[in-house]
């Protein structure tokens, strides 16, 4: 799977707009509803392992790491062997 942030929020945004038709209601809309409950939390855990990311690429990038990142969280196209340049 490809998937990239933008398409979360593309979906998320395509949800919202099925919870705005204001021809939906009872049985359907309840549905609806709980769909959107589904979407919102695989959406939140999907933003949380990319701040994990994000927050792993500052610490190796600020040097309170060394070596490089799990491929589940670093970037899996490129290898990350970074060595700190700063001076402490």
């Amino acid at each position: 799977m490809k998937n990239k942030l933008i398409d979360l929020n593309n979906h998320l945004f395509a949800q919202l707009e099925r919870l705005s038709d204001e021809k939906m209601k009872g049985e359907k809309l309840t549905e609806e509803i709980g769909r959107s409950k589904a979407v919102a939390g695989v959406a939140s855990q999907i933003i949380g392992n990319a701040k994990l990311a994000l927050e792993a690429q500052r610490a190796l990038s600020d040097g309170l790491i060394r070596g490089s990142l799990p491929k589940m969280i670093g970037n899996e196209s490129e290898e990350h062997e970074h060595v700190p340049n700063r001076t402490k």
